[in-house]
């Protein structure tokens, strides 16, 4: 669960292709940035990042019209980190090789191309998801320390959902039971003047593990309950999409060893 979670098949299995096409808001952003690239490509800016016209543009596609408001009131999208989803989504399918750079121009692989003829988006997903789980830099999305465990024991939280996940619970469910799992995680925390290692990690796990990670994938709701600059609080229950995309064989196991 820790250290091989792709590929220990008797435990959990990551369909290749979903059994129809799934719905996430990291798809959403792919979508999007698959239309803008076409066949011609999609010209990069000086920095290597994605034209500010495109970002705009995307902005305004994916939120509505009140979220949009609300994340750019101190500033508008003037470079792709502004719209930091997108940000992201790019170097996921970057490290996932669904997109690259060629003659100074983004391009869709051939391997994307092929898999988007094959099965559209429900064979892209696994590729998208694998990148994240295994390649992507978590930490990077956020301001807190390195933590490279929560990412590690990230296919933990999938199964802590599959278990629990179809009634609403609030995050302090999912924090309390990967602390009692791994409390030696702690003693990871670096010393900070204004919040407890505890009150750290479970900012921490919660932001990285259920909202970025959970919730852009689909495979939960992750609902704002309060929104409190020193104190977010959420509620998540799963989606149809985590049974489809993390199936978990754990009753097919004898746990005296071999198979039931």
């Amino acid at each position: 669960m820790l250290h091989q979670p792709f590929t220990s098949v008797r435990l959990v299995l990551f369909p290749e292709v979903l059994e129809s096409q799934p719905n996430a808001p990291i798809l959403q952003l792919f979508s999007l940035l698959i239309a803008a690239i076409g066949d011609q490509g999609l010209k990069p800016t000086a920095k290597s990042n994605l034209p500010r016209n495109f970002c705009r543009d995307s902005a305004l596609a994916y939120w509505d019209e009140k979220t949009h408001q609300e994340r750019t009131r101190y500033g508008g999208i003037n470079r792709e980190e502004d719209f930091f989803d997108l940000h992201v989504t790019r170097l996921v399918a970057e490290l996932a090789g669904l997109i690259r750079k060629y003659k100074g121009r983004f391009i869709l692989s051939r391997d994307c191309r092929r898999l988007l003829a094959e099965g559209g988006l429900a064979v892209v997903y696994s590729r998208l998801f694998k990148a994240y789980a295994e390649q992507f830099n978590w930490s990077y999305r956020d301001g807190y320390a390195d933590l490279r465990f929560i990412q590690q024991a990230s296919l933990f939280t999938l199964y802590l959902l599959t278990r629990h996940g179809d009634t609403w619970r609030s995050q302090t469910f999912y924090e309390d039971a990967f602390l009692q799992a791994f409390p030696i995680v702690l003693n990871d925390v670096p010393p900070s003047p204004l919040f407890t290692a505890e009150e750290d990690l479970r900012r921490c796990y919660t932001w990285r593990t259920l909202v970025d990670f959970v919730g852009s994938f689909g495979l939960a709701e992750v609902e704002t309950v309060s929104d409190d600059i020193l104190c977010h609080e959420y509620r998540v229950k799963t989606l149809p999409l985590l049974g489809n995309a993390v199936q978990f064989q754990l009753s097919k196991i004898n746990p005296h060893g071999g198979e039931a």
